[in-house]
């Protein structure tokens, strides 16, 4: 490496020297009474030297005022180059930035906040929705143009069959045998009375048989979007994006951390949560390992709790016994006791014979 291109450790003698100069500005570009004593100078290249102030203003503390001056090649006059307030080694600094969505924890989103997820959230997954285009082996999707070229062409070879299957039989109660034949695409009188006395609808063309085969190469009639759209909704297939595997197992995993097995309370329950009577069942795969705690008095209450967990509120580990019932009593009626209207002259405690004494019955 050449000498030119080589920078120098030793600051330049006259940048180093230049502290009056330095201090000068770093007092204009602070408050007064702000920059303290000089620190030191650190060489930053050849003929370029940053001074170090300590910064006494309060809030600041250990931070320091650089102040970066140079000179010329062969010049004597030392040039201010910029002044900046750093922090030193010992500086009180500010944490680094997070970003507020890992800064989020459990139990801050409070009423009226909204809490956007990410379009890529791993917990999520796209779900059923009519908007998106079904699969090509679905059965509302679109056919293409073979195939929609074949399915008129099996339209015809139907409407020849339906033809050569017609009969006086073929709508039951309506006699076809003096009636004139419709025209193509026209109902029959007979039918249209038939339909308005059954209050049904009856749709123009080619009459269709029960039980009649799919012609070879032709697909079922395609069931409408609309009427899957209904059962979508019912089933509650109809949202954007429903819980993808991923959010199911850390969900899992998150209950299981918090109403566990492996808890105090569970450690010390007398039994699980597997038997016992609050337990209200989950749907769905989850119900193999959790539920929902129903009993007021767990601490686990409206909690989805692992069939694992356990505490003291279980409803068969500490049964109360029935009170006692006394025995009723028992009457006998094959005897009857005396029951004396007043008592025997004898049964009292005063001698009716003998002297009386002075003062009475003591």
């Amino acid at each position: 490496m050449s000498a030119a291109t080589t920078r120098s450790r030793t600051p330049d003698r006259l940048c180093a020297e230049a502290v009056d100069l330095a201090r000068a500005a770093a007092e204009e570009a602070a408050a007064p009474g702000v920059v303290g004593d000089h620190v030191g100078a650190v060489s930053e290249g050849d003929r370029v030297v940053t001074h170090l102030f300590a910064c006494e203003e309060s809030g600041y503390r250990g931070w320091r005022w650089a102040v970066t001056v140079a000179r010329a090649s062969r010049a004597k006059v030392v040039t201010l180059d910029e002044t900046v307030l750093l922090p030193g080694p010992d500086s009180l600094l500010a944490p680094e930035w997070v970003p507020w969505s890992e800064r989020l924890r459990p139990g801050d989103l409070g009423p009226g906040d909204l809490l956007p997820t990410d379009a890529e959230d791993l917990r999520l997954e796209p779900g059923w929705s009519d908007e998106d285009n079904p699969p090509p082996n679905s059965v509302v999707a679109e056919p293409s143009v073979a195939e929609s070229a074949a399915a008129g062409a099996d339209v015809a070879a139907a409407a020849v069959l339906a033809e050569e299957a017609a009969a006086p039989d073929a709508v039951p109660g309506v006699d076809t045998s003096a009636a004139p034949a419709a025209a193509p695409g026209e109902v029959s009188e007979d039918l249209a009375a038939l339909a308005e006395a059954e209050d049904a609808e009856v749709t123009p063309g080619p009459a269709a048989r029960v039980g009649t085969p799919v012609p070879t190469g032709r697909t079922a009639p395609a069931t409408s979007r609309g009427a899957i759209t209904e059962v979508a909704e019912e089933l509650g297939m109809g949202r954007a994006r429903v819980l993808s595997r991923y959010g199911l197992h850390t969900a899992a995993d998150r209950w299981e951390e918090s109403y566990g097995p492996k808890t105090t309370m569970a450690q010390a329950a007398p039994a699980s949560c597997a038997s016992c009577g609050f337990l209200v069942p989950v749907a769905g795969s989850l119900r193999q390992a959790f539920g929902v705690c129903a009993n007021e008095f767990s601490p686990a209450d409206g909690r989805v709790v692992s069939l694992s967990y356990g505490c003291g509120g279980h409803s068969e580990a500490a049964v109360m016994p029935k009170p006692p019932q006394p025995v009723p009593p028992v009457l006998d009626e094959t005897r009857v006791d005396p029951l004396p209207l007043r008592p025997a002259p004898d049964s009292g405690s005063v001698q009716t014979e003998g002297p009386a004494e002075e003062f009475g019955h003591s």
